[in-house]
């Protein structure tokens, strides 16, 4: 994401995407899977073995979805000349895939990584959408999604400390 960053960046001819290039390299590659993996180690928590759906499904359902995204995008990417509309179906489908992560997992953990998949699919769409996005939207993207996942990574240790685990199906003991 970060070299497609850079890559519309120099044919766009706009230099604040190298910026955002290097903020989104150092947020999504090298601060958030720190984290992630610390709170994994500090939760004690593995692979997710029983999701929702097994992973063969999930690989075809993803499939699918991602089908179903370049179907709903033909029109827009028939009718748009940038040169970065054979994109959008990808970015369409990136976001259809985190979503479908959000909901099929039981985790909380697994469902983070879901919403970054989502967060990527979104900046993913902004950049291929506008061939180039101002510095000060993408900055408060990077913002959102910082906050955000630390509000979440609040919620997981809340979520572990109560129940001794992260399976949100344990959340429903709340209404008790």
């Amino acid at each position: 994401l970060a070299a497609l960053f850079v890559v519309v960046g120099y044919f766009g001819q706009a230099p604040e995407l190298y910026v955002v290039a290097v903020i989104l390299f150092a947020l999504k590659v090298i601060l958030i899977p720190r984290l992630l993996h610390r709170m994994q180690n500090q939760v004690g928590i593995g692979y997710e073995a029983t999701p929702y759906l097994n992973v063969a499904s999930s690989v075809i359902v993803a499939g699918l979805l991602v089908l179903l995204a370049y179907v709903l995008t033909r029109p827009v990417v028939l009718t748009s000349t940038l040169p970065t509309r054979g994109g959008l179906p990808l970015a369409v489908g990136l976001i259809f895939v985190g979503l479908f992560v959000i909901i099929t997992r039981k985790k909380a953990l697994a469902q983070v990584v879901g919403f970054l998949v989502l967060e990527n699919g979104i900046a993913l769409l902004a950049v291929l959408g506008t061939f180039g996005i101002p510095l000060i939207v993408e900055l408060g993207v990077f913002l959102d999604l910082l906050m955000g996942f630390l509000v979440m990574q609040v919620f997981i240790y809340h979520i572990q400390d109560t129940f001794e685990s992260l399976d949100v199906d344990r959340l429903s003991e709340l209404k008790y």
